[in-house]
């Protein structure tokens, strides 16, 4: 698929994907859910990609839902589970969360609404300066569950903060959002590509099979009703890497003091 608003250039095993409508400060329109949508679900067989970096070109990460697109007009029943075009965006989200590849969110400028949920759904969150997000929809009239920022926010900074946030639609800045951990790091807007870096070349060093399940069961493990739960999968996950050849080879590279040479699980 040839994609028009968003932008992926390969680095290696990683992915760094760009929200690319900096005129609109990356605003979601139609077009740019259609191509998210299919790039997030063709992770889940992608072997080659490990990591996706996700940011927005210009001066915003991403304002939201682009209320001033047409394009629904064309397509008024786009594919979304039955609930239209609510549930083909909610399906972004979703994707993004089932993919087994560790995303990292770089966020500077305005992470709103839907944008706001981009950033959320990703794994790790690293703020500009300039960063500011809010849960915007109830600034419209809406209610501010949507897209998942009902259940991410909260588990990331807390039932207290996250009723703050959603029910009056503050915006929350780049040191807050550091001091309630909704972001691990907060650097100069022109330093956020060299501060992922390090994320990056963290995240390739684990081996293909144990990134991945770690993603995993980390996500199961937030919504596990109890500790044998948890733990049920992460014994499940651990018999499952050990019987790789990769975890040998980690074995061995951590007694000879090196960096392992994995190979792909």
């Amino acid at each position: 698929m040839t994609y028009r608003t968003i932008r992926v250039e390969k680095r290696g095993a990683a992915d760094w994907l760009t929200l690319n409508r900096p005129d609109q400060l990356n605003a979601i329109s139609l077009e740019m859910v259609d191509e998210l949508s299919h790039y997030f679900g063709a992770l889940w067989g992608d072997r080659e990609t490990r990591v996706v970096v996700i940011r927005g070109e210009g001066r915003a990460f991403c304002a939201g839902l682009d209320i001033k697109d047409r394009q629904n007009a064309n397509r008024p029943d786009p594919f979304g589970g039955g609930f239209g075009f609510q549930g083909h965006l909610a399906d972004v989200y979703l994707k993004m969360r089932r993919c087994p590849q560790p995303i990292v969110a770089l966020v500077q400028g305005a992470a709103c609404g839907g944008g706001f949920a981009l950033a959320l759904a990703a794994d790790i969150r690293v703020a500009g300066e300039s960063a500011k997000m809010n849960a915007a929809f109830i600034k419209l009239g809406l209610s501010a569950c949507d897209m998942g920022v009902s259940y991410f926010l909260p588990r990331l900074v807390g039932t207290s903060v996250a009723s703050e946030l959603m029910l009056t639609g503050r915006f929350i800045h780049a040191q807050r959002a550091l001091a309630t951990g909704l972001v691990s790091e907060v650097v100069p807007d022109e330093q956020l590509e060299t501060a992922a870096q390090p994320y990056v070349d963290d995240l390739l060093a684990a081996s293909p099979m144990g990134l991945r399940m770690t993603k995993e069961g980390l996500n199961l493990a937030v919504d596990a009703p109890s500790l044998e739960a948890a733990m049920a999968i992460e014994n499940r996950n651990q018999l499952m890497t050990a019987a790789s050849p990769n975890f040998a080879e980690g074995m061995r590279a951590f007694l000879e003091k090196r960096r392992p040479n994995y190979m792909p699980d």
